[in-house]
């Protein structure tokens, strides 16, 4: 959540950030109350300041044996408007904190401005393949190969689910090892294993709720969420903790399953597996010092570029304008790989985002500075990358004229072959 100080010194850009986001929350509501708030607080300390000179006073009559009773009795009328005050401050605190979460954070200066069609390129790397050939769509590429089978996904969990077969199967287990130890041998992260279910404030902390509780999958019974990305319990992993000082930053890196309803319509955008109910993802997760934190996004959009690369697979990176971020972001980065089934087109596979201080402030997660301050952490992350756009690429660009798939040369000691062909497990 933002700084209830920089809400209260910056109303504007806080309006202007809910409605680039289109989010509906009573900002005047919640500055009326934080004045109340802050009000009954300066009438709370005049009046425990009062009870305690009284009750010194109190004791020194007793001890020199005058009347202390009409001081005894000022003392209870006191006491009951101290009690009455802090009903009236549990009420106000809570009315603001339900308005509160429901404003999102504020873009960082550096974002453009406007909504998604004010994106902006800022890189390219890497030539689309120049087929002889018109290059076929991947659900077609792997059910030809027989290592797509949406026909059984369908009949055992409906719509927008896949299932992989032999070599299929395998690709999928390739790709998260060989992401999983880029980051961990040459990215600097520690890797860990993570709940795929969590409790609702862990939910709550990085942003998903309250606001998307109606795209996650909830166990009623427990109310438990299946994560929708492994950001969530990656990051919760720290929450309520003060950090010790030196050290930050802290690169966590986790593999899941990911969970979500997708309940709008995106069109063609729902076939094969551009757009799923179930799909695996390796996450980046990063703790830094709030100084640092733009210097540690960019970091984080190369290492998930490194892997794009190793897979000689073209991309570009876009930065998001303010009206096409998250909830919880400040600045996001999202890199497109290019595919070229169905004529072409670029897919995302990743979004690095930049929450600032807005998740830790949620979840409680500080550290403590060198000078001994205690402060806030800015949490980062990125998806390094998302499996089924990533098969998608890897099946539309290097597919041959034979009906036969290339495999990448940093791949192939983790898929023991250098083509994926009919037949192949």
């Amino acid at each position: 959540m933002l700084d209830p100080k920089f809400i209260r010194a910056h109303p504007e850009k806080v309006r202007d950030a809910l409605r680039l986001k289109g989010q509906q929350a009573d900002l005047d509501g919640w500055l009326a109350l934080d004045a109340r708030r802050r009000d009954l607080l300066q009438e709370l300390e005049t009046l425990r300041f009062r009870q305690n000179t009284a009750s010194q006073e109190i004791a020194r009559l007793k001890r020199e044996k005058q009347d202390a009773a009409a001081l005894i009795e000022e003392m209870r009328s006191v006491s009951d408007r101290i009690k009455a005050f802090e009903a009236d401050l549990r009420d106000i605190e809570e009315k603001a904190e339900a308005i509160l979460i429901w404003i999102p954070n504020v873009p960082h200066p550096s974002v453009p401005a406007g909504g998604p069609e004010n994106n902006v390129e800022v890189r390219r790397w890497g030539t689309p393949p120049d087929a002889s050939y018109k290059p076929l769509a991947h659900w077609e590429i792997g059910e030809a190969l027989g290592i797509l089978d949406f026909k059984a996904a369908s009949k055992i969990s409906g719509s927008n689910f896949s299932m992989t077969r032999g070599i299929g199967a395998r690709l999928e287990r390739a790709l998260v090892n060989f992401m999983l130890d880029l980051h961990t041998k040459r990215h600097g992260y520690t890797e860990v294993s993570v709940p795929y279910l969590v409790r609702r404030e862990s939910a709550y902390g990085t942003g998903q709720l309250p606001k998307l509780e109606e795209d996650m999958y909830r166990c009623e019974v427990d109310d438990l969420f299946l994560i929708p990305t492994a950001e969530v319990p990656i990051t919760n992993s720290l929450r309520d903790e003060i950090l010790p000082a030196g050290s930050l930053p802290i690169y966590l890196t986790g593999y899941s399953p990911c969970f979500r309803r997708e309940s709008g319509a995106y069109g063609r955008e729902t076939r094969g597996l551009m757009r799923v109910h179930q799909f695996d993802k390796v996450e980046m997760v990063r703790f830094v010092e709030p100084d640092r934190s733009y210097e540690e996004l960019e970091q984080l959009v190369a290492n998930a570029e490194a892997v794009l690369r190793a897979l000689e697979l073209p991309y570009r990176v876009v930065t998001l304008a303010g009206g096409d971020l998250s909830f919880a972001a400040a600045k996001c980065y999202d890199l497109e790989v290019y595919a070229a089934g169905e004529g072409g087109r670029w897919l995302e596979v990743s979004s690095c985002s930049n929450f600032e201080s807005f998740q830790a402030r949620r979840m409680g997660i500080r550290y403590r500075a060198e000078d001994g301050r205690v402060e806030y952490v800015h949490t980062l992350n990125g998806s390094g990358l998302a499996l089924p756009r990533t098969m998608i690429a890897l099946l539309e660009n290097f597919q041959t004229a034979q009906g036969t798939v290339r495999v990448p040369a940093a791949l192939q000691p983790y898929l023991g072959c250098v083509e994926i062909g009919p037949g192949k497990e």
